[in-house]
């Protein structure tokens, strides 16, 4: 396992961010993890995070012209890639984000920053249904640019409606890749580390047995 996957992961595990137990979902399902990239709230957290995106970015070769992070927790996530990209490997990249609505007085639109076109990457947290992801995505549409790729946290490799994850359906949609840093299959072998969470551990390959993908 890559070095920014284990760190993002211990990382998520000390802030409560990735917990294990029994949740319940809005789809229904009695989920035995569960994401809440909300809690991450410190300066270290958010340096950590935009390094753990920028070395997505590298290892895959994700090549684009503006970065666009949706709102909310979009936003802080394209900022902090942005300038771990320029730390950590000198590239300095445009990144715009939306506001929920749009502003009618100064410079008005509902897009901030730079000028929403070219090949856009698109960050988030996570992706659950994919509504978020597919407003966005229109967005993108509608200001003329081209949606290249998505980059995400967490990959649930879980099934939605259908037999296909969330993840899935919007690679098939918009015929574009999503990455992201961590999957559950990453956490697996992560815990197969953990002797103290063998409980959790056999809980979510149970999960995985009935809802993966």
């Amino acid at each position: 396992m890559q070095d920014y996957k284990r760190e993002f992961i211990e990382l998520a595990m000390a802030r409560e961010v990735l917990q294990f137990g029994e949740f319940s979902l809005k789809s229904g399902r009695k989920s035995p993890f569960f994401f809440n990239f909300g809690k991450f709230h410190t300066g270290k957290d958010m340096s950590l995070i935009g390094k753990a995106y920028a070395a997505v970015i590298k290892e895959k070769g994700i090549e684009f012209d503006v970065m666009f992070g949706t709102a909310y927790k979009g936003i802080p996530i394209a900022a902090v890639t942005a300038a771990a990209l320029y730390d950590q490997y000198g590239e300095d990249n445009n990144y715009c984000y939306n506001r929920k609505e749009a502003k009618t007085h100064g410079e008005g639109g509902n897009i901030v920053g730079a000028k929403l076109e070219g090949k856009t990457l698109l960050v988030d947290d996570v992706m659950t249904a994919g509504t978020a992801i597919k407003e966005a995505a229109g967005m993108v549409q509608d200001a003329g640019a081209e949606l290249g790729c998505i980059l995400i946290a967490l990959d649930r490799q879980e099934k939605g409606a259908a037999d296909l994850s969330a993840v899935q359906e919007i690679e098939k949609t918009f015929d574009i890749p999503v990455h992201s840093i961590i999957t559950l299959s990453d956490v697996l072998i992560y815990l197969e580390g953990r002797a103290d969470m063998a409980e959790d551990l056999k809980n979510l390959y149970a999960y995985k047995e009935q809802y993966g993908i």
